[in-house]
């Protein structure tokens, strides 16, 4: 008799264990939840004159975002575009390169325990701070500019990169490993035999996948002042320019799904 037929298998549905077993609470909690609800939206102070007015120049915006103007500020449009991008491709770049040694060193089957503390700190910090409020921080220390963005998008891809190469590193095939070990293999040999034919396809989909990420970003991050489309689209909306804003966020959206069609090609590729 084999394993699998050996293995009886349930024939009548069981009702999965209830969290909360007393009546009482599960007919309370859900009134509780309900009357926090109540009281959250109470404290928003929320000004019907107010909406009103929001629906009025949200209606404007889509106007202007359905009847958009790619020539009256082309120049500064132009511009942005041509920052974004560039930043967005050297940050990335850069983010992953430096990534790489730091998601080694923080894989636990790899590293001694001070180097994985130490790279895994790296990691915690760049994670725990959101682009926009690094952006904030490196405009008051550089100024405006897109060596603020640069800077900003570089830290986040660290933290992005380096935290899932990591882990993809940890679940790498261990008898691998062990089998590149054992035949006296430096610590770069077996990386290189062991590790990188394990993660190398999973390490350039997330290159690829922080590309878009950045792009994205890119327009966030310039509205505090660090350069890119997102500068040219803040002076535009707070210029009343709807119609420049529509064609702004157009060629973002334009630019974001060939940037996801290629890189998806590019994986079926590469892999």
């Amino acid at each position: 008799m084999t394993a699998t037929a050996s293995i009886s298998y349930p024939r009548r549905w069981r009702r999965p264990p209830q969290l909360v077993k007393t009546r009482h609470w599960r007919l309370l909690l859900p009134l509780l939840l309900l009357a926090y609800l109540i009281l959250a939206l109470g404290s928003l102070e929320i000004d019907a004159g107010r909406v009103v007015e929001g629906l009025s120049r949200g209606a404007r915006f889509v106007q202007g975002f359905l009847q958009p103007d790619f020539t009256s500020r082309w120049q500064d449009i132009r511009q942005g575009l041509i920052e974004s991008l560039t930043m967005t491709l050297t940050a990335t770049v850069v983010g992953v390169l430096v990534s790489v040694p730091i998601g080694i060193g923080a894989a636990r089957n790899l590293s001694p325990r001070p180097v994985y503390l130490v790279c895994r700190s790296i990691v915690a910090v760049s994670r725990s701070l959101q682009e926009i409020i690094i952006a904030i921080f490196l405009v008051a220390m550089f100024g405006f500019g897109p060596f603020a963005g640069f800077l900003t998008l570089a830290f986040a891809s660290i933290g992005f990169v380096a935290k899932l190469l990591a882990d993809d590193i940890e679940e790498a095939s261990a008898s691998q490993i062990e089998a590149i070990r054992a035949t006296g293999a430096s610590g770069w040999q077996l990386i290189h035999y062991a590790v990188q034919p394990q993660v190398m396809p999973r390490l350039i989909g997330l290159s690829l996948y922080r590309l878009d990420i950045n792009f994205r970003e890119s327009a966030v991050i310039g509205i505090v002042g660090a350069g890119g489309i997102g500068a040219t689209l803040n002076t535009a909306i707070d210029r009343y320019e709807y119609d420049s804003a529509g064609a702004i966020l157009l060629l973002v959206i334009a630019i974001v799904m060939l940037s996801e069609y290629g890189s998806s090609h590019l994986r079926k590729y590469l892999q």
